[in-house]
């Protein structure tokens, strides 16, 4: 059997019980540059790779506000990403105008999620080639959603999907268990060395990422490109000064067993004049 046969549309089930039109949808999200978020208790940053497809061009525009209290990090097919960020917009001011209240988050979510899910229905539709990480602010505190193409939701203290992500996820595996009492600072620098990761030994600039946050008394915004440098340049020259600590340190422990070995020469020098 040819994989072909089954991915002509979404409703096409394979033999083993795969669709690949699914599939194929969270293939794009994989391909997408990196998208990174994590919370603590009050505040949620979110940040991403700034990828050109040339020199000559511009980067996509990766991060979305939906509403003061609510920001969308995507990975993906940035067509698809817009369609979403204006649905979430919609869906945010229709229940602020009627209920005269900021949405819940995890309502929008859910919202969402159904949405992404009944393009796996139809077999005139296609999914949604585009991850979302959903975070915000409400009455129950910070959160931090990842929605997938096949309509699953999750809810992560730290999370980052598209290309070379995993080197990021090993990053904030190792951390996110200080998230939650993290400074607003601290999660900005955090959020920016996990983007780090993602680039592979290219050197970190601020042209390369956006980063926004939001927080408790702190509406959703974008951080300006001076901000994230300073930050940038902030810890870059803590690694470096560890460097040089350690550097001296080794000179150091190489010293002393030459010296050691000095004195050991002479002795054996002395021992057969004795005799």
């Amino acid at each position: 059997m040819f994989r072909n046969q089954y991915d002509t549309d979404v409703t096409t089930w394979s033999p083993t019980g795969r669709l690949f039109q699914v599939e194929y949808a969270m293939e794009a999200v994989k391909q997408g540059s990196a998208a990174i978020g994590l919370r603590s208790r009050s505040h949620v940053v979110l940040a991403c790779v700034n990828k050109a497809q040339s020199e000559l061009s511009s980067h996509q525009k990766k991060i979305f506000k939906v509403d003061d209290h609510i920001g969308v990090a995507i990975a993906g097919l940035t067509a698809d990403g817009r369609v979403l960020s204006r649905y979430m917009r919609s869906e945010a001011i229709n229940h602020s105008f009627t209920y005269e209240s900021p949405l819940p988050v995890g309502r929008l979510v859910v919202h969402l999620a159904d949405k992404a899910q009944v393009c796996t229905q139809r077999s005139w539709k296609r999914p949604y080639g585009v991850g979302l990480l959903v975070g915000g602010l409400d009455e129950s505190g910070a959160h931090l959603y990842y929605n997938c193409p096949s309509g699953n939701y999750f809810e992560y203290q730290a999370f980052a999907i598209g290309s070379r992500s995993q080197a990021a996820k090993t990053y904030l595996e190792r951390r996110f268990e200080s998230f939650g009492d993290s400074s607003r600072e601290d999660l900005i620098k955090d959020a920016i060395l996990a983007v780090r990761e993602t680039l592979q030994g290219e050197t970190l600039k601020s042209s390369l990422c956006t980063v926004s946050v939001l927080g408790v008394g702190e509406p959703f915004h974008f951080l300006d490109q001076e901000t994230i440098q300073k930050v940038i340049d902030t810890f870059e020259k803590v690694a470096e000064d560890e460097e040089g600590e350690a550097g001296e340190g080794d000179a150091e422990a190489a010293a002393a067993p030459a010296e050691q070995g000095g004195g050991g020469a002479g002795d054996q020098d002395v021992a057969p004049m004795e005799m």
